[in-house]
């Protein structure tokens, strides 16, 4: 791993559609210490145009944001630093284009998280940090989305990822900043008809407390205890309170309320009517603040990563996904294992100089072994592009959307023509992970153990790989080695990587 003149330190980067936070803890045997925490109101989620394009302004904004953060992490080792980012990038048209410039201005990788892993790690951070053994239910109210989980414990049983949120309502509801009682009601319409599908699976009966770990409930929170309503819990009562205020005032301009920050009070209006439809749907007479959110879950996931790769003994949370998608989709486990563990001997043979230090590369391949084939439930036919679909489509607990996308390509590149790769010919680690699993998808295709070592072997800095196989054992196998011979054509002339073969 990468040398850090804070090694002991960890950092989350929260990339909302409000405001972008930066978190930077210490754990220590189970214990969270908060060592800085960075907010900034951003409104990348007001920067969406009628396209579903984020706009330059904004993009702006959330670069220059990104800026003061790589300044405050400098000493930071990657390792230590993850960037995620929500519903605004899950929906931007052009988030790819914003993702590179982001990437590079931040010097990290940036993570875009589907909305149940965003939800997963929201009840991380608050299970972590508020303890409780009662069934709870978890809501956070984001700008564009409101995720709620329903757990017990450590354990989210059911988390869901709603697309309403307090920047997209108050656009939509509160044009100008307008205040009437018709835009509210208007605005509680619109929330209550996307949240609606949400009563079957988080009934009343299933939970014991309510929990809110968004800005917006902390915002509300902050206006009814400074106001003497509440004692900072959010009840029905308290919220029809805010909503008159609102109303009385006529606009946001207008309002003055203390408790409020006047960062929060543009998307104050949105923020409400989700509350207020949550309360009157779900019958929740009180929602308290919560300690921890999604910046903490991302800290503590983290850290079950690092201690993961530094003990074995220890599952890293992705790898329970690829087992429940083995699952889900009846993988030949067999099968799969077979590749897998070839495919890892061969990356670990070829020791390509660009591969990540921290082993990230070869995690990613061993779960494109395990998963290669899932697309075979849909069809055998050209079940690669099946499986590469699934991947880079499916909510896979511990991956981000990024992340899912990369193993989609990997699959699909497992089989066929080289040429569908070839938006990625130069990304040199890709295509090694590439080589990789097709050798030994094409090495096991009787779908059968094979004794002999095999091993690939880089030459120099040059890109060519040479494969090294027993000529006994290839003199045994003609079928194999014609299989090899045909890789090896594909390989030619396919830019950055080459392919020969040496029998010994």
């Amino acid at each position: 791993m990468d040398k850090s003149r804070f090694p002991d330190l960890l950092a989350a980067i929260d990339m909302g559609s409000n405001s972008f936070r930066l978190e930077i803890a210490q754990i220590t045997r189970g214990r969270y210490k908060r060592i800085d925490y960075l907010k900034e109101t951003v409104r990348l989620g007001a920067g969406l145009d009628s396209r579903g394009l984020l706009t330059e302004e904004a993009t702006q904004r959330g670069l220059a944001c990104l800026a003061g953060f790589a300044q405050r992490l400098k000493g930071f080792a990657p390792w230590q630093v993850r960037a995620v980012a929500t519903q605004t990038l899950r929906e931007a048209r052009n988030r790819d284009a914003f993702l590179q410039r982001g990437d590079r201005v931040l010097g990290l990788p940036i993570e875009v998280i589907s909305g149940r892993e965003e939800a997963r790690l929201i009840y991380q951070g608050v299970s972590r940090l508020q303890p409780s053994e009662l069934p709870r239910l978890v809501i956070d109210i984001g700008g564009r989305s409101t995720e709620m989980i329903l757990g017990v414990g450590r354990a989210p049983h059911r988390a869901e990822s709603f697309a309403v949120g307090s920047v997209s309502l108050s656009l939509q509801h509160f044009p100008e900043g307008r205040y009437t009682a018709e835009h509210f009601r208007a605005a509680q319409i619109a929330a209550g008809a996307e949240l609606e599908e949400a009563l079957t699976i988080f009934p009343r009966e299933q939970w014991q407390e309510a929990l809110g770990s968004s800005g917006t409930v902390g915002a509300v929170s902050q206006i009814l205890a400074a106001n003497g309503i509440t004692d900072g819990s959010i009840t029905p009562d308290g919220l029809r309170w805010c909503i008159e205020q609102c109303i009385a005032a006529g606009s946001t301009e207008n309002l003055a309320l203390p408790g409020l920050k006047p960062e929060r009070k543009a998307v104050l209006g949105g923020g409400l009517s989700i509350l207020y439809t949550l309360s009157q749907h779900f019958d929740i007479e009180v929602m308290r603040p919560a300690r921890g959110a999604l910046r903490q879950g991302v800290i503590f996931d983290l850290e079950d990563r690092i201690e993961a790769a530094s003990n074995h003994r220890l599952p890293d949370p992705r790898d329970t996904s690829v087992r429940e998608l083995q699952r889900r989709f009846q993988v030949d486990v067999a099968h799969a294992d077979r590749v897998r563990s070839r495919a890892l001997s061969l990356w670990q043979s070829l020791n390509d100089p660009t591969a990540s230090p921290d082993g990230e590369h070869a995690r990613e391949l061993g779960w494109a072994s395990g998963l290669h084939e899932i697309g075979m439930m849909v069809s055998h036919h050209d079940h690669h592009r099946h499986s590469a679909y699934l991947l880079g489509h499916v909510d896979a607990s511990g991956y981000s959307q990024s992340q899912l996308r990369r193993l989609s390509t990997l699959v699909l590149g497992q089989r066929g023509d080289l040429v569908k790769l070839s938006d990625h010919k130069h990304d040199r680690p890709l295509m090694s992970q590439v080589m990789c699993l097709r050798l030994a998808i094409i090495l096991h295709h009787a779908r059968m153990e094979l004794p002999p070592k095999v091993a690939l072997l880089q030459r120099g800095r040059t890109g060519k790989a040479r494969l090294v196989l027993s000529r006994k054992w290839a003199q045994m196998h003609p079928r194999t080695l014609h299989l090899l011979d045909e890789e090896v054509r594909r390989w030619a002339g396919n830019g950055d990587r080459q392919l020969e073969i040496t029998l010994a």
